[in-house]
């Protein structure tokens, strides 16, 4: 199934970025990353992330353990957002700490620790492939209709009883 077509709640999504659910919700409160499937609305909704969501959570998550400012951080989530799907896979964003920068080859990487500015990066497309590795052992949405769909794991008793009622 499409990635487009399938949505992940928020423990699901916290499990698959590593971020407690308390950031998670805090983020969405305050805009840093909201949900683009489906936004909560008032108690007892549940929101829906996408897949790029995600990896943008991931990301995000990477750059507050590196200490990385929150400004900082929100101007290279609007820059993730506004660049096509698969042009994250290819993206490694440097960081001094203070300014974050998108290479998009090794040219651009080596060019930014010449001149001394990059301290840390992180490749998007491995943050990518860790967070599509973690979401196919967990549980998904389909966008459409609801359904839950199962991971592999023949364990979730659960999971199978409440896709089986749907």
């Amino acid at each position: 199934m499409a990635s487009e077509q399938i949505g992940y709640r928020g423990p699901t999504a916290c499990a698959a970025a590593g971020i407690t659910y308390r950031q998670l919700d805090y983020w969405a409160r305050t805009g840093l990353v909201e949900p683009s499937v489906r936004p909560a609305h008032g108690s007892g909704t549940q929101r829906l992330y996408s897949f790029r969501d995600v990896v943008v959570l991931k990301v995000v998550k990477r750059f507050l353990d590196t200490g990385v400012s929150l400004q900082n951080i929100r101007t290279a989530v609007r820059h993730l957002r506004e660049c096509g799907f698969r042009d994250l896979e290819r993206m490694t964003l440097m960081s001094d700490g203070a300014t974050v920068y998108e290479c998009t080859s090794p040219d651009e990487v080596h060019a930014l620790l010449q001149g001394g500015q990059g301290v840390f990066g992180i490749a998007v497309g491995v943050v990518w492939r860790d967070v599509e590795n973690a979401l196919s052992q967990l549980h998904g949405e389909r966008v459409d209709t609801g359904e839950t769909l199962i991971g592999p794991n023949p364990a979730d008793e659960l999971a199978r009883r409440r896709n089986r009622a749907v």
